[in-house]
């Protein structure tokens, strides 16, 4: 595959080597899964003694000019030689959305760089990305473009990395200018990160959105926008998950509180795929430049375990390009089965879950915990629609984590519901939600279901033979209901609450959905 590019009339000698020794190019990845094309490199003046002398207007300007034709790989390297005495580095650019036929790509072109330490996979040289979200970003040490990271511009080569998202069949025209703007550098600030534990409750149930997007990706919302509505929604925790980058990590300075924990991590997006990295340790970036024929999600999965996180694969039946979770599920330590507002593809991502679950008992293997968050981005998203309710010891990460982790939680659409489910039977035994009630196979099981703040909603039981009992709840939405049964007949029991029919031929939307109760012996 090749690619053009045509500087403008104005040249420059080559950029001298950096003298420097080599940097050290320590990556999580032996080996590289990235295909790309890297086009002719973009040169700039050397200013005679560093300074801006020999550039009376304090900057130098290069535009780039290509096309990329259809099959283009999935990313593409524009190397910018930078020389010494750089403050700033912008970068600005802009493609031809070509008008195509109805249910034909057109064209869509990211953006992100990586600095002079390379663009290996999992390196260090990442230094932001914005995907599709911004034509215009800068980096200089004490500032960046939200989603980029601030440092300073050191000499050697920078990478542009463009990523043909789609391309319509006439190809993708674009046009990158990039600007070096000379001058002492300025100081890069230490990063302020969220504590990783807020006051609390002691041992109790945490609400969560773990799923937003803010300024620092495609989101609107600014973070402390963020983080005012989800005081507001009635949560106790979210976490940051950008797409592709960890600028926002950062900048939660003076928003979390007592009455709310801030977990960092990111919106892992590959082109097979999103997967949530949950609350990892502040400042690690996880690559996302892979698809499943690569075999190297496996490889990033344990990264983000590493870091203190969980792996989360979002919204798996999402219809938008690249959105579909085409990696399986055995390295998820839980999966996002509800997506903002409840839709079909919810539906479907509910049956897949429960599907895995049924899997999962018959062969004693572990199962994995479901959970849902907002993936909200702007006005009118709402955050904690819906929220993840967690039973940990404190409200802390790891706390938190674990409790995720081990499927001690439910699922509500707003804090207005409210969920208790449990199991009883033999001599006084009681198991919870995500725990095992270890009872004979014939033993009678009594399972019950506390709700509040489900008005017009019915209760159903799910087991792995299906659904097996349902009932109107009390009008006004709250009450108990009971049903009897015994681990012969069902090897697990979950709770999902209803609303009424919306769509025809499909169950009414959830309000509220519980990870099982387990009965029995394991097999």
């Amino acid at each position: 595959m090749t690619g053009s590019h045509t500087p403008q009339t104005e040249q420059a000698p080559p950029a001298p080597q950096d003298p420097r020794p080599p940097i050290a190019r320590r990556g999580l990845l032996l080996g590289t899964a990235v295909t790309a094309l890297t086009l002719g490199p973009v040169s700039f003046a050397q200013a005679s003694d560093g300074s801006t002398q020999d550039t009376p207007d304090g900057e130098r300007t290069r535009t780039v000019r290509g096309t990329l034709p259809p099959g283009s790989p999935d990313f593409v390297h524009l190397p910018v030689e930078v020389p010494r005495g750089v403050r700033e580095i912008a970068v600005s650019y802009t493609y031809t959305r070509t008008p195509v036929p109805a249910g034909t790509q057109g064209n869509a072109l990211d953006i992100g760089i990586f600095d002079e330490r390379g663009t290996e996979p999992g390196g260090r040289g990442f230094r932001g990305w914005s995907g599709g979200a911004r034509t215009a970003f800068f980096i200089r040490a004490d500032e960046a473009t939200p989603g980029y990271l601030a440092g300073p511009v050191r000499a050697g080569t920078w990478h542009i990395v463009l990523g043909p998202y789609t391309v319509a069949p006439e190809g993708l025209p674009y046009e990158v200018t990039v600007t070096l703007r000379f001058g002492p550098s300025g100081t890069t600030p230490r990063p302020v990160y969220p504590p990783e534990r807020a006051r609390g409750r002691g041992r109790a149930w945490y609400r969560g959105d773990c799923h937003l997007h803010s300024v620092h990706s495609d989101g609107r919302r600014t973070p402390a926008e963020i983080a005012a509505a989800a005081r507001a929604a009635g949560l106790d925790f979210i976490n940051s998950s950008e797409h592709n980058t960890i600028s926002a990590h950062g900048a939660w300075g003076g928003l979390w509180g007592d009455d709310l924990l801030i977990l960092t991590g990111e919106e892992i997006t590959t082109r097979n795929g999103h997967v949530v990295a949950l609350g990892t340790d502040p400042g690690t970036f996880v690559d996302w430049r892979y698809r499943a024929r690569d075999n190297r999600f496996g490889h990033y999965a344990r990264a983000v375990r590493r870091a203190g996180g969980l792996v989360v694969p979002a919204h798996p039946h999402a219809t938008c390009i690249g959105c579909h979770w085409k990696f399986g599920f055995g390295e998820a330590d839980a999966v996002e089965v509800w997506n903002g507002p409840y839709t079909p593809e919810d539906e479907i991502s509910l049956a897949e879950w429960d599907n895995a679950l049924v899997a999962s008992v018959r062969a004693s293997k572990p199962w994995v915990p479901a959970m849902g968050n907002s993936d909200a981005h702007r006005e009118p998203d709402r955050v904690g629609l819906p929220q993840t309710v967690v039973l940990a010891e404190e409200l802390s990460r790891q706390a938190i984590t674990a409790g995720i982790r081990a499927g001690h939680s439910y699922v509500a659409e707003s804090s207005a519901v409210t969920l208790s489910f449990g199991a009883s039977g033999g001599c006084g035994d009681h198991a919870g939600i995500g725990e095992r009630l270890r009872v004979d196979a014939d033993t009678p099981v009594t399972v019950r279901l506390e709700v509040q703040g489900a008005p017009g909603c019915t209760a159903h039981f799910v087991t792995d033979q299906g659904t097996l009992f349902t009932t109107a709840l009390p009008a006004p939405g709250a009450g108990a209901v009971e049903w009897r049964t015994t681990p012969a007949y069902a090897a697990y029991v979950r709770a999902e609450v209803r609303h009424p029919v919306a769509v025809p031929g499909l169950p009414g939307p959830l309000a509220a959905l519980t990870n099982p109760v387990f009965l029995g012996d394991e097999g």
